[in-house]
């Protein structure tokens, strides 16, 4: 198998890095927990042709696919970059631009309000205007939400925490349960009550309540397809996250000294990098398997949740030996290093950490014994 990045990928993986690098600066970060939305960034990667490059050319895409979002994402992990790329294109905007795509036949419970999806919510969001949250569940944790139909519309009620981006998105995808199935439906902000939340990196999460919300659109049962390109997101962008991490503390550990010697001389530095090494590797290797497999329409649970495991458990590790190789300054809120600390442990969990996923891993391997 060739893991060889295509031509679009390194284009625009080196696009994004340009722009990354120029605009994510300490004074746009803010201070540590604040923020998490950098609105002239995101507007700025969208002008440059970022957030429209993966989509369907139908929405005003550029027609490249899953694998170009995962090179950008690996990009906005390795400068932590505050914009929503994650949940506004990877999952929802590409969500609703496929829903469109098919026909009846193929998709025969979702029901289009107003037949021009697209415009109203996808096109938005690649002109950098819009923000889309996805309040999704974590992998084998039951739905917070319940759907009940409604004349030509459904009526959603429950709760769900800490929703990525949801503290400034102008609309949310909510999977619900309705009829002994699950489906997911769209929804304007004004009738979801958001509160904000702040977590371990910035203030951008938010509790979204539902009290009869009415949603006139599903996109029928695409959780499942939802979570699969979800987690692959979330590997690509915790595989920037470590690269960096790991590359600030290789050079930290060239340049400090201690007893008269570089510390990167000493046997013990060097084993704890040699490991992070062999983490962050794993991570590439396991996320492009699940990646292209994803994108090729094969099946990939399996592959997605190795490759989830790999990203959670690496994600531990890496950060934890950045931390320590950097001593007291490893800890220090306002340094560099920290950011990439809290982000890596973040996307340890997000959408479902280690444990969640071996043990998913194992029903699946159960399942199909051959």
């Amino acid at each position: 198998m060739d893991f060889t990045l295509t031509e679009a990928q390194q284009d625009l993986a080196s696009l994004t890095r340009r722009i990354l690098t120029d605009k994510v600066t300490p004074e746009v970060l803010g201070p540590h927990g604040s923020g998490g939305f950098d609105a002239p960034l995101w507007t700025a990667l969208a002008q440059a042709g970022v957030v429209d490059a993966a989509l369907p050319q139908r929405v005003g895409g550029g027609g490249f696919g899953l694998l170009e979002q995962c090179s950008v994402l690996a990009e906005i992990g390795r400068a932590v970059a505050p914009v929503p790329y994650l949940t506004s294109v990877v999952m929802a905007a590409t969500a609703v631009a496929e829903f469109e795509a098919r026909s009846p036949a193929e998709n025969p419970s979702a029901r289009s309000g107003d037949g021009r999806l697209a415009e109203r919510w996808v096109v938005p969001v690649l002109r950098g205007e819009h923000v889309l949250a996805v309040a999704l569940p974590d992998y084998g944790v039951p739905c917070g939400f319940t759907a009940e139909a409604d004349g030509d519309g459904w009526r959603l009620r429950g709760a769900q925490t800490a929703v990525a981006s949801g503290a400034f998105a102008h609309g949310f995808l909510v999977e619900a349960a309705i009829d002994g199935g699950r489906q997911v439906f769209l929804l304007d902000r004004d009738s979801v009550t958001v509160s904000p939340q702040r977590t371990v990196d910035h203030a951008d999460a938010a509790l979204v309540e539902l009290s009869g919300a009415r949603s006139s659109v599903s996109l029928g049962d695409i959780g499942e397809w939802l979570r699969l390109r979800g987690t692959i997101g979330v590997c690509a962008q915790q595989l920037g996250v470590v690269e960096r991490a790991l590359e600030l503390t290789a050079a930290y550990a060239r340049e400090r000294e201690q007893f008269g010697h570089l510390i990167g001389s000493f046997q013990a530095v060097r084993q704890r990098l040699a490991d992070a090494y062999v983490d962050v590797e794993a991570v590439r290797l396991t996320l492009w398997q699940a990646a292209w497999r994803l994108s090729e329409g094969l099946p990939a649970a399996e592959e997605v949740a190795t490759a989830k495991f790999w990203a959670a458990e690496a994600g531990h590790r890496v950060a934890h030996t950045a931390v320590h190789v950097h001593g007291g300054v490893g800890i220090d809120v306002d340094h560099t290093l920290h950011r990439y600390f809290v982000a890596a442990k973040r996307l340890e969990f997000t959408l479902g950490g280690a444990t969640a996923q071996a043990r998913g891993l194992g029903d699946l391997l159960a399942a199909d014994p051959a």
